[in-house]
């Protein structure tokens, strides 16, 4: 080990000595202890509700810890502010970056300290020149002119974490930065933050890809129910091993039987909408699991989007149990037997202000009414309780807003809404993204459950292995077009050769 790494390893940047947090009914953190280094990039993982958001939270200066200390360089503070601990070098970078959209990459770089000429006004040539400075000499080659709005999700990603180092941050927290990211942004990103460590920059790496921990971090540390069960160098640790510490216990693939039966529940034919899918023909079985999945751009999520109404679907014929499928708003889809759950919950599942029960709820709540237009509380209770018990959904209280829940636990709120409706067929689109190994567990189970209730299911994503543990077939889409299907049980449906064929087949033989 050269000199240089030796002092990288021996000046933490950051300590959190013994934190401690309750809220009311719930002890959130228990003596919680860690620490980054200088230059170095620590995993933070743990299941949801672990007590990594209430950790966050505190280092932004959002909540105060009941006991502890936190030493940021030099700095010792028994609680920060906000303002305090921006002053001090946190940054905080979302996972849904929030940006000025409609302003050039310049302008957001720059906001608050616009050069001005002699006449008072903006000097937009010495803006878009000082902006351009300052990312090259992160290595970052962004279009100064362009809007943030037109910029892909990678480099929004890092032009927030170059705004946060131009603000002078000494340690940036990465919430769950490639959740929405194609390999290859993925890739970009990686090289990015790499290129940051490397000239001393320190980050807190929060992630439930437990591989992309592994591929990017030095350290992890794990917590559990509020405490940290060990801090570990990535190379001295293996994925089943980091589960193992996540969850008390080993958890294998999840595998299932069958349950799909002849019985035909719905059926696509001839469906096209130009320039996003075309000549889409398939029939989903009763009680079966479909996966469907492509490279970003293939056209699936329009395709998941327009049979539930949230766009236009174009020409074609959908029919459900034999019947004309006409439904073009997702209330009408409800009506009609065909429910959806999100990809981006925040815009399209939750009212993130409304509680637990009354989002669970929300979908059947005129199932729930009786005489005089009252809500059978009830039987409301009953269902909520049951959703919060099978999914593990980690709330205080049925009356929680869902916007307090952490990212994972709201996840599963929507899949408790969508689960709620009974419906025939359920498309689900990218149901475990953002979600822990346990809550995984959990959601396959539900999934499964409905299967066999006789409800005809497609799973939408890119995680290969979850839908081979989970689909009784697994559909690839390029171009718009359905290439290739994979049955379970045959030599054919490998990793490898679904990867293949994801790329185009070049490696089918």
């Amino acid at each position: 080990m050269n000199t240089k790494q030796e002092i990288m390893e021996k000046t933490p940047i950051l300590k959190m000595e013994n934190v401690s947090k309750a809220f009311p009914g719930v002890q959130a953190l228990t003596d919680v202890n860690f620490s980054v280094e200088q230059g170095e990039i620590h995993g933070l993982v743990g299941k949801n509700g672990a007590g990594k958001s209430t950790l966050m939270a505190i280092l932004m200066g959002i909540l105060e810890p009941n006991e502890g200390a936190i030493t940021v360089g030099d700095e010792r503070f028994v609680a920060m502010s906000p303002k305090e601990a921006i002053a001090a070098g946190i940054a905080y970078v979302p996972q849904h970056v929030a940006m000025m959209d409609s302003l050039t990459v310049a302008e957001n770089i720059l906001a608050g300290e616009l050069p001005r000429n002699k006449m008072g006004l903006v000097d937009w040539k010495r803006v878009n020149q000082e902006a351009k400075e300052r990312l090259e000499k992160l290595g970052l080659g962004l279009d100064v002119n362009k809007k943030v709005e037109g910029l892909g999700v990678a480099e929004q990603t890092m032009l927030a974490i170059a705004k946060a180092l131009f603000g002078n941050a000494k340690l940036i927290i990465l919430d769950e930065p490639t959740a929405s990211l194609s390999r290859a942004d993925i890739n970009r990103l990686f090289s990015f933050i790499r290129s940051l460590k490397d000239k001393g920059g320190s980050f807190i790496y929060i992630s439930h890809h437990l591989e992309e921990v592994f591929e990017i971090c030095d350290r992890v540390t794990v917590i559990r129910d509020g405490r940290v069960v060990g801090t570990e160098r990535v190379k001295d640790i293996d994925v089943p091993k980091l589960i193992v510490m996540m969850v008390g216990e080993d958890v294998e693939d999840y595998t299932r039987e069958s349950t799909c039966v002849e019985e035909v529940i719905l059926n696509l034919s001839g469906l096209e909408r130009r320039g996003y899918y075309e000549d889409i023909n398939l029939e989903l079985r009763k009680g079966e699991i479909l996966g469907l999945t492509g490279l970003q751009g293939c056209g699936a999520e329009q395709l998941g989007k327009g049979l539930f109404g949230l766009e236009p679907r174009g020409i074609g014929t959908i029919t459900i149990h034999g019947e004309e499928f006409k439904a073009v708003k997702p209330i009408e889809s409800f009506n009609q037997g065909l429910a959806y759950l999100p990809q981006d919950r925040y815009r399209f599942g939750l009212v993130g202000l409304r509680s637990v029960r009354e989002n669970v709820t929300y979908p059947v709540l005129d199932k729930l009414v009786r005489l005089i237009n009252l809500v059978n509380r009830k039987e409301e209770k009953k269902i909520v309780d049951q959703y919060i018990t099978e999914l593990d959904i980690k709330t205080p209280s049925t009356e929680q807003p869902v916007r307090l829940l952490s990212g994972g636990n709201q996840q599963k709120v929507v899949f408790a809404k969508m689960a709620t409706t009974k419906p025939d067929v359920l498309v689900l689109h990218e149901p475990t993204q953002g979600v822990d190994v346990r809550a995984k567990m959990d959601i396959f189970r539900i999934i499964d459950d409905m299967a066999k209730q006789g409800v005809a299911v497609i799973i939408i994503s890119t995680e290969i292995r979850e839908l081979m543990g989970v689909c009784d077939r697994i559909v690839v889409m390029n171009d718009g077009r359905l290439t290739k299907e994979f049955r379970k049980g045959s030599k054919e449906m490998t990793p490898e050769k679904i990867l293949a064929a994801i790329e185009g087949g070049k490696n089918n033989e």
